[in-house]
């Protein structure tokens, strides 16, 4: 699915075997030395490759000097010693008219990666790496000019080198066996060594594309639909800080480059699809829910089908996977919005619900059961005469739950004036329905708050309409009556099969009599 994403890459992204210049430009583009093939698609995050001067070694020439920075430097260890041996000026330091050549040398050194699992390789390195990317930062908030299609080029370079990597794969790869009995709460998550450089490689990238000096049409060309995939595929990092930051760089890519708009959201869909359908196993589902809760916000009237059937095909069978609880707040914002601004979607939402309804996990089952009630909150009547049925037999199930904090929790709808109004006006279709679970929990609940609050429900129902309660009352006992009658009729049959089987065998123990061992007709 994601090499169909990568291929939609524009042409503006691919090069020309026959240039090796060009092959040169290509940012991350994974060329191995002397070979001509390009690499397409986003690094796979589970196959445990590596990033760093192995990955994009020899994809380009020495360092880029002013007049032709379309050569880059090769990402080599040999490479990376010869410039971190020279020292560079500070921007603030130098002339106006070479900023621009100084500002492409620093982000060609800031292209090195380096291991942060040995504290003790490239100290000198690393700081003076850290302290480059700072003055890079200072240098795009200071608004010192636009930034043509070159330097384009070699900001790309600089931050696909540092950001496109593999994600740790001890999560990512574990079956689905092993998701079952691993805890969120209790496993502390697998932070990025290379945070430190790595933030300030993130905060560049944000603040280059809020730039006013980041001309759109240029930067275009180069944060592609190939960009963006790759952005993506990050979202499965552990490390919460760095989805954090993709979420806020991702959002300012949607406002600022519209072409890009519909592909990512069908990129997004295709990221969830993957999670419901094949792993069930993502860590930035929370994170990409955040963004469309903002994006949908700003859908126009009325909707397109397009995002209807975004809704349907992709946010409702998210309420499937078990790990539903990590990512249910904003899933919920997402579907109450699009009910909000088309109430008539109530009716196919909460049938959705009800067709993915856990029937053994109680934790989602409260969880359901909250949206529930925030959609009903926005369902007009229509809507909800046309799904009371189904709704309250589900509802009326989870009344009689064993589990206290389902029972309770279907019990605090009737504290909602707007559901109670609804209940009111269609009380013939559901007092029927909800009857026999108010009846059985005053009887037989175990817990004094479900037990306290069936008695208020009960008492709601006898102040709208007596009559009609009485009626449900009397219907209700005596279908309790006749199923009674008939588990008591079928209580005496087995007991006469029994009572036949144990003469049976005492017979054929004493040895006398001609039992045939055939049981009484019944």
């Amino acid at each position: 699915m994601k090499a169909k994403l990568s291929a939609t890459t524009s042409k503006s992204s691919k090069a020309s075997p026959s240039h090796p210049q060009q092959q040169e430009r290509q940012p991350g583009s994974g060329l191995v030395p002397g070979s001509k093939q390009q690499h397409s698609g986003p690094p796979d995050s589970r196959a445990g490759g590596a990033n760093g001067p192995a990955a994009l070694a020899g994809s380009g020439g020495g360092a880029a000097p002013a007049d032709q920075r379309h050569l880059l430097p090769p990402l080599t260890p040999e490479e990376m010693r010869r410039q971190y041996a020279e020292s560079l000026p500070l921007l603030r330091d130098v002339p106006p008219g070479d900023k621009q050549a100084v500002f492409v040398r620093k982000l060609h050194l800031c292209a090195f990666s380096f291991d942060f699992t040995d504290p003790t390789a490239h100290v000198r390195e690393k700081e003076v790496k850290r302290q480059t990317l700072l003055e890079l930062v200072d240098y795009v908030n200071s608004g010192s000019g636009k930034f043509n299609e070159q330097v384009a080029e070699d900001i790309m370079f600089m931050l696909t080198s540092n950001l496109f990597r593999a994600l740790h794969p001890l999560k990512a790869s574990l079956g689905l066996h092993d998701q079952e009995s691993f805890d969120l709460d209790e496993e502390e998550p697998n932070l990025e060594p290379a945070w430190p450089h790595l933030q300030i490689v993130y905060e560049f990238l944000l603040r280059y594309v809020v730039s006013s000096d980041t001309d759109a049409k240029v930067a275009k060309k180069h944060i592609d639909q190939n960009f963006v995939v790759h952005l993506l595929d990050l979202f499965d990092s552990e490390d919460p800080r760095e989805r954090d930051y993709l979420k806020t760089i991702l959002h300012r890519i949607y406002g600022k480059f519209m072409v890009h708009r519909p592909f990512i959201r069908k990129a997004i869909n295709f990221v969830f699809y993957r999670f419901v359908f094949e792993t069930e196993h993502h860590n930035g589902i929370a994170e990409l829910l955040e963004i469309l809760g903002s994006i949908i916000n700003g859908f126009a009237l009325p909707l397109k089908e397009e995002h209807k059937q975004f809704l349907q095909r992709a946010l409702m069978p998210l309420h499937k996977p078990k790990c539903l609880p990590a990512y249910h707040q904003q899933l919920s914002y997402c579907v109450t919005q699009f009910v909000e601004k088309d109430p008539r979607l109530a009716d196919a939402v909460i049938r959705s619900l009800l067709k993915f309804w856990p029937l053994t996990n109680s934790h989602k089952e409260v969880l359901f059961l909250g949206e529930l009630e925030e959609v009903l909150e926005l369902t007009q009547a229509e809507e909800f005469a046309r799904v009371q049925e189904p709704l309250f037999r589900q509802i009326s199930r989870c009344l009689t739950s064993s589990h206290f904090q389902v029972a309770e929790r279907s019990l605090f709808l009737w504290n909602n004036e707007y559901i109670v109004q609804l209940v009111a006006q269609h009380r013939e279709t559901v007092l029927p329905l909800v009857i026999g679970a108010l009846e059985h929990n005053a009887k037989h609940h175990w817990n004094p708050a479900v037990h306290s609050l069936t008695l208020n429900v009960r008492k709601m129902f006898q102040e709208i309409d007596g009559p009609l309660y009485e009626r449900c009352r009397q219907q209700c006992e005596e279908v309790e009556q006749r199923r009674e009658a008939e588990q008591h009729r079928r209580r005496q049959q087995w007991e006469a099969v029994e009572a036949a089987a144990a003469r049976a065998a005492a017979a054929v123990a004493s040895g006398g009599g001609s039992g045939n061992g055939l049981l009484p007709r019944r």
